[in-house]
């Protein structure tokens, strides 16, 4: 607290230079430069001698050692009207002692001034702390982040303008929408200004702001420790699992944002309020208020950006781009918070921060291209089904399209460094509606990885011994790729053309399935109907369609088509081109080998039950197997097989 001044004497020749050294007189320009008001106006002696009269009968009052001291615990609490005498009468007394020093510096009225001063110092200093630790509810940052709005005339005519004691009527200013809670805290703020202004303009803003830094400090310390921010240490952190950083990261993201965007933010609007006498004194209470506890709310993303930095975990990639995409967000409100140089290192750690998390998230990136470039597992489904790979491949590949905004701020500043002409060749990134989105890098690495991993697809799809369940295998896995980019944000990344292009692949495959897996069906059969074959001719014929539809069913039945829609398409594709045909052979060929008493074994495909054979397939069951029972007779025959389900 402030110390009363026993005497003050005052030497003949150097009277204004001894008074501008004492802490009431350090800031005469800060008084001299308050917002013009009738305060201002020129200052008589008869105007001195009453507020001198006027103070000492008022600031006595609150004097401890004083006969007439008044015992209330709070100025301000017991009467709001007696508050605004005793702040009217400190600024009178200033203005007072500023008439005496430029009159008659020798005069005892100046030293009873400057006693009276110190009295009134003394007590507003004690209000101020009274003020600041008993409403901690009505100055908590919410609520100070409310007050947006910051008037520019002088806290002191606010608070002069309303002289009865009617607290709703001096909240008028804060509006009739807002909440009591709001008005409250409108009222604390304004009274902590008040006495912040005049303590300032007296030369003892010294001993205000003590007070102020010990009480909010201690505040924004405490709410960053409730959102679960804590201090660790270095190698304390580069021990603990990826699991619990998971977590860890998690709760950060939802910490930080209410940290920066109301903890921070609403401490920063309540410091400029409060001493919006001086800016200087402002920033250096924010400073010493919020740097160390802004440095310890960024130190978490700044050591996992560190850590992934050397580990390139590729998996990891989605978390770090949560944190990047947090920060960027609370970015524009960080630049301002933090907006002097003194805070400088709180934005220095942030854009640090930005730039290993860029990196990292980079380089993960880079590393699941390398490893997909180099997978060499050879565990192929037999029946040519969906791919492990493939999955877990498109999976990550979709979730990254989620981060399109974030990878397009990484990518932009990395380009691919790779075959431009064969990307060209086989992407254009499409044109999107809105104009301020520009995901072009993010849309071209995408259609990259996804083109490595096409690439891939083609390599494993050799590892079958059957060409025609190399394709079944690119039929499925390609069907999936295509599938889950018209499903997912991919579509709007990589466009129509991309998915036009590879539908078109697709339906290629299918075809060259047809033709490696039923090619021997199809020609099995004669060119031309129309020409007429001897009854040997078509006997032969029989026999070898028998044999080429026997052969390719009984190696087809293991395949499978996972999509039904997909399975179904090309089933009636292959009926289509096979069943009319063996209809017209069969019906015009069959009469004339009725004679022959072994018919009934040579003909087992009847062609209305082709089509029955043909809706079993694809569905990853063999159907087939070898027997010398015909299914229509008990007649053997070597080169007869019987077509029938294997049960499971």
């Amino acid at each position: 607290m402030v110390k009363m001044a026993k005497s003050v004497t005052f030497s003949t020749s150097s009277s204004t230079s001894n008074l501008s050294s004492h802490p009431s007189f350090t800031s005469l320009a800060s008084f001299n430069s308050l917002p013009a008001s009738p305060l201002n106006q020129p200052f008589s002696q008869s105007m001195m001698e009453e507020a001198l009269e006027a103070a000492e009968t008022i600031i006595k009052k609150w004097d401890p050692n004083s006969q007439s001291y008044t015992k209330i615990i709070s100025l301000f609490r017991h009467s709001r009207k007696e508050a605004k005498e005793f702040i009217r009468c400190v600024r009178d007394l200033r203005r007072a002692m500023h008439f005496l020093v430029s009159r008659d510096s020798k005069s005892d009225k100046l030293v009873l001034a400057q006693n009276l001063m110190q009295i009134g110092m003394s007590m507003l200093e004690k209000e101020f702390f009274q003020i600041l630790s008993s409403n901690r509810d009505h100055l908590d940052p919410e609520s100070a982040s409310g007050q947006s709005t910051v008037s520019s005339n002088s806290e002191f005519e606010v608070f002069m303008e309303y002289d009865d004691d009617d607290d709703d009527e001096e909240l008028k200013k804060a509006g009739e929408s807002i909440s009591q809670v709001e008005k409250a805290s409108a009222l604390v703020m304004s009274d902590l200004r008040v006495i912040a202004e005049t303590m300032i303009s007296c030369g003892y803003g010294k001993e205000c702001i003590k007070s102020y830094k010990l009480i909010r400090k201690s505040i924004v310390d405490e709410g960053l420790h409730l959102l679960g921010i804590e201090k660790f240490k270095t190698s304390q952190f580069h021990k603990m699992d990826w699991g619990v950083l998971e977590l860890m990261i998690k709760n950060w993201i939802k910490a930080a944002k209410i940290g920066v965007t109301t903890l921070f933010k609403g401490e920063k609007l309540l410091c400029d309020h409060v001493f919006s006498a001086s800016l200087t004194i402002g920033q250096s209470c924010f400073n010493q208020i919020a740097k160390e506890a802004g440095l310890n709310l960024f130190m978490l993303p700044e050591l996992v950006a560190s850590k992934e930095k050397k580990q390139h975990h590729h998996e990891r990639i989605f978390k770090l781009m949560d944190l990047y995409a947090a920060i960027s967000d609370l970015w524009p409100d960080i630049e301002l918070i933090f907006n002097f140089d003194s805070l400088a290192s709180v934005k220095t750690l942030v854009l640090s921060t930005l730039k290993k998390l860029k990196d990292s998230i980079h380089t993960c990136l880079k590393e699941f291209e390398t490893t997909t470039h180099k997978d060499s597992s050879k565990e192929l489904t037999p029946e040519g089904g969906i791919y492990k790979l493939t999955r877990t491949t498109m999976s990550f590949i979709s979730s990254l399209s989620e981060y399109s905004r974030v990878l397009s701020e990484i990518l932009t500043e990395h380009p691919l460094k790779t075959n431009n002409r064969l990307l060209e060749s086989y992407f254009t990134a499409p044109i999107l509606e809105d104009e301020h989105v520009n995901n072009h890098a993010c849309s071209v690495h995408l259609a990259w990885l996804l083109l490595v991993f096409l690439c891939k697809l083609d390599t494993k799809a050799e590892s079958y011994n059957d060409v025609s369940l190399s394709y079944i295998f690119l039929v499925n896995n390609l069907h999936f790729v295509v599938d889950t980019v018209r499903s997912t944000h991919l579509k709007n990344l990589l466009g129509d053309d991309w998915l036009t292009k590879h539908e078109a692949k697709l339906r290629s495959y299918a075809t060259k399935y047809e033709i490696a897996a039923w090619t021997n069906v199809f020609v099995s059969l004669p060119a031309k109907t129309s020409t007429k074959l001897s009854p040997e001719e078509a006997t032969t014929c029989f026999k070898r369609f028998h044999t080429a539809f026997a052969g390719a069913y009984l190696k087809q039945s293991s395949c499978v088509i996972v999509d039904v829609k997909l399975r179904d398409e090309l089933k009636v594709s292959i009926a289509r081109k096979l069943v009319p045909k063996y209809r017209e052979f069969y019906e015009k060929y069959l009469p004339m080998l009725r004679q022959d008493r072994s018919i009934e074994m040579l003909v087992t495909f009847k062609p209305d039950n082709l089509e029955t054979y043909l809706s079993d397939l694809f569905h990853g069951t063999p159907i087939l197997s070898g027997s010398s029972h015909s299914a229509s007779s008990s007649l053997s025959s070597p080169s007869c097989f019987s077509i029938r389900w294997v049960k499971h």
